[in-house]
Formats: structure tokens, C-alpha cells, sequence
């Protein structure tokens, strides 16, 4: 029987500043954007619309924000907001993990729509432009849960080969479920996405292509961890993640459907400075 090895969450100290795995799982997140985007801008199509390297450093400032004052927030009043009202300290204390996807999806969405803005690009091509980008770092930030032994997964078959005892939970074999979600909501989905993207599409299509493809990736993954709570609906329970995921799947669905019956007319074209 696997059994998780509780590593501890400081992965460096120097004198009194600690430096702790889920950090810099962000950090590998934020570097794998960059990375990502000046592969990305070398792609014919994206080169047409005039993308250059000094927007993916104004748009990883913007989306920095975005991500964690959006995750933040979302873990608050989506998932815990009873404990964080009472203990409001704890909002601010990011390095102990606790992110909502959602939460950071609508910030990052409220921080790319200012970023357009202030270019002159239209919101749905810079959506475009980013999204087969967030699937990776959103499976650095699956890898921090884990080393922090965060989002234990719901009981599994001890003959599971991969089954695993939580010690910090009890010593019931689970699921390693934020191992699950980097692999399906972060890995396959990007890979997905990417090759969806090397070639022109309509406007929105990546865009929706990607929430729906999180949505769905993310509502099965979910069968898998333990809920932080679970609602009832017409006699159909499902957890909070999946609550929250069907929004995502409806948007993308309905974005995908826009983009094609605009068809190629929707093809973004070169706008504001770039």
C-alpha cells in the first residue's frame, strides 16, 4: 500500500524567509506561461495578429493578479467562507494553499478584460490567445496540493495499485485525486487544446473549447476527491467542484457554437498596437 509521503512544505530557509513547495509550483506556473507563449507567437496565424513577447509580460503581470486575488476569493466564498469569516487573517495566508480554479478563472477573465482595454484588443481574442497556456500551470498548482497533502481523494479499492493512505487524514486507502486532476483537467487537456490551437479558428472557439473541455475534465476528476461539500438537485447529488463546473461546460458549449455559425468571418485580426 502507497502511503503519502508528507513531505515538508517548505522546500528552502534562508535565515527567516521560507520558501515553500506551493510557491514555487506557482512560479513553475507563471514560467510555464511565458515558455508556452513564445512558442505560441511563433504559430503562423498568431503571428499574423501581430502578438509580440512584450504582451506575454504585461499580460502574465495582469494575469498574476488575476489569478490570486481571483483564487483567493473563490476559495473563500465558494468553498469555506464560514471558516474565513471567523478566522479573516487566514484570506491573506496564500502560501498555505487553497486556491479556487473557479474563483481564479473569473479573475483572470475581470484582469485580461481591463488588460484589452488598456491595448485595444478585443477580450475574446486575448482569451483565445492564452487558454491552451492555463492547463499546465494549472497542473503545477495540483502537484502544490499534493506535496501539501491537500485535497485527500475519496476512499479506493485496496486493491487499487495506486491507492493510497492520507496519514494526516486517517488510514483509509483513497484516491491520489490532485494527482488525477494535473494528469485529465491539466496534462490532457492542454494537449488537447494545443493542437486545437495551432491552427486559425474562429473567434471564441479555443476559448470555449477550453471551458468546456476544463468543465468536463473537472466534473468527472471530482467523482474522485473527497467534496468540500455537496448540493442536491432533483433528486441528484454532486459536489460543490461540479456545481460550479456546469457553468463552465453551458459557457463553452455556447461559445463554440457562436464561433462556428460566425465561421470564418470570426477569424480574429490584428488590432490596438500589436
Amino acid at each position: 500500500m502507497l502511503i503519502h509521503p508528507m513531505p515538508d512544505p517548505i522546500a528552502l530557509s534562508i535565515g527567516p524567509l521560507a520558501i515553500r513547495w506551493y510557491g514555487l509550483m506557482y512560479m513553475v506556473a507563471f514560467a510555464q506561461f511565458i515558455m508556452l507563449g513564445r512558442a505560441r507567437i511563433r504559430q503562423p496565424h498568431i503571428a499574423r495578429d501581430g502578438w509580440r513577447r512584450e504582451d506575454l509580460d504585461d499580460m502574465l503581470f495582469y494575469g498574476v493578479l488575476g489569478v490570486i486575488v481571483g483564487g483567493r476569493l473563490g476559495e473563500v466564498l465558494f468553498y469555506n467562507p464560514a471558516y474565513y469569516f471567523s478566522h479573516p487573517l487566514e484570506i491573506f495566508a496564500v502560501w498555505k494553499g487553497g486556491m479556487s480554479f473557479h474563483g481564479g478563472f473569473l479573475g483572470v477573465m475581470l484582469a485580461m478584460w481591463i488588460w484589452s482595454r488598456r491595448v485595444g484588443r478585443k477580450l475574446m481574442d486575448v482569451m483565445d490567445f492564452i487558454a491552451p497556456m492555463v492547463p499546465l500551470g494549472y497542473a503545477a498548482g495540483r502537484v502544490g496540493n499534493f506535496i501539501n497533502a491537500e485535497l485527500p481523494g475519496r476512499p479506493a479499492d485496496p486493491s487499487l495499485p495506486w491507492a493510497m493512505i492520507w496519514p494526516n487524514v486517517d488510514q483509509i486507502p483513497r484516491h491520489p485525486s490532485p494527482i488525477y486532476q494535473a494528469l485529465v483537467d491539466g496534462l490532457l487537456l492542454f494537449i488537447i487544446l494545443w493542437l486545437f490551437a495551432r491552427h486559425a479558428r474562429p473567434r471564441m472557439a479555443v476559448s470555449g473549447l477550453f471551458a468546456a473541455g476544463y468543465g468536463c475534465a473537472r466534473f468527472f476528476t471530482e467523482y474522485f476527491r473527497t467534496p468540500d461539500y455537496e448540493v442536491s438537485f432533483a433528486g441528484i447529488t454532486i459536489s460543490a467542484g461540479q456545481m460550479l463546473s456546469v457553468p463552465m461546460i453551458l459557457l463553452g458549449i455556447v461559445l463554440m457554437v457562436v464561433a462556428y455559425r460566425n465561421g470564418p468571418s470570426a477569424l480574429s485580426a490584428p488590432v490596438g498596437p500589436g
